[in-house]
């Protein structure tokens, strides 16, 4: 809950809520405490332009590929895909994607029953490979959850008995769509290789720029 009582002149709020004249606050508790606001006042700052900046991205590039469609009399209807730009000497490339987050509904407890038919009846000829698939698509990770990918794999198995096939079309149908982000990645071309390495926005894997 924020503080709404008026601070004294000549006194300061610790963390505990306590008003403390400045005079009894050590000097380097003083020089902690405007060092820490000053980085948090330009991280606020360079977040708003991160934010402008990412705005801006998208807004641009929705409207560039309404006008490359208009062009073609063509109409973009519904939500927009995955994008990739590239700048005419080929030296950087723009892409944004879509990332969705899916799970299942009930129709995966289905499915799974389905599976554990089949594996039950196959226990003598079936491939150790397929139960060995089967087990750890079903495993959930450390958060409890189901492997989507994992479950989703299964489809590529190619098994003919009719079960399966029903396990297989109850997992397709269970899928449901969350959540969606879209992402903004840019890339700078190596060299004149056909390789490009990612101009990255993520503060954790920018490295520092050393001091002079």
């Amino acid at each position: 809950m924020p503080h709404t009582q008026t601070i004294p002149e000549g006194y300061r709020r610790d963390a505990q809520g306590r008003l403390i004249h400045e005079t009894m606050i050590k000097p380097i508790d003083q020089e902690r405490d405007r060092l820490v606001l000053e980085l948090v006042n330009s991280a606020r700052a360079l977040n708003t332009m991160l934010a402008t900046f990412k705005a801006k991205v998208f807004g641009d590039v929705r409207a560039f590929v309404e006008m490359s469609f208009e062009e073609y009399g063509a109409k973009v209807g519904g939500k927009k895909g995955n994008v990739t730009l590239v700048s005419f000497d080929g030296r950087y490339k723009l892409q944004i994607a879509v990332q969705d987050s899916i799970s299942f509904d009930e129709r995966l407890q289905a499915a799974r029953a389905l599976i554990d038919e089949c594996l039950a009846e196959w226990t003598e000829g079936a491939r150790p490979e397929v139960v060995t698939l089967v087990n750890d698509a079903f495993r959930t990770d450390t958060k409890g959850e189901i492997r989507t990918a994992s479950v989703l794999a299964l489809r590529r198995l190619e098994i003919a008995d009719v079960r399966w096939q029903r396990a297989m079309k109850a997992i397709s149908e269970a899928v449901q769509v969350t959540s969606s982000k879209e992402y903004v990645r840019i890339y700078e071309r190596i060299a004149d290789s056909e390789l490009y390495r990612p101009i990255s926005l993520d503060i954790a894997v920018i490295a520092a720029l050393e001091v002079k």
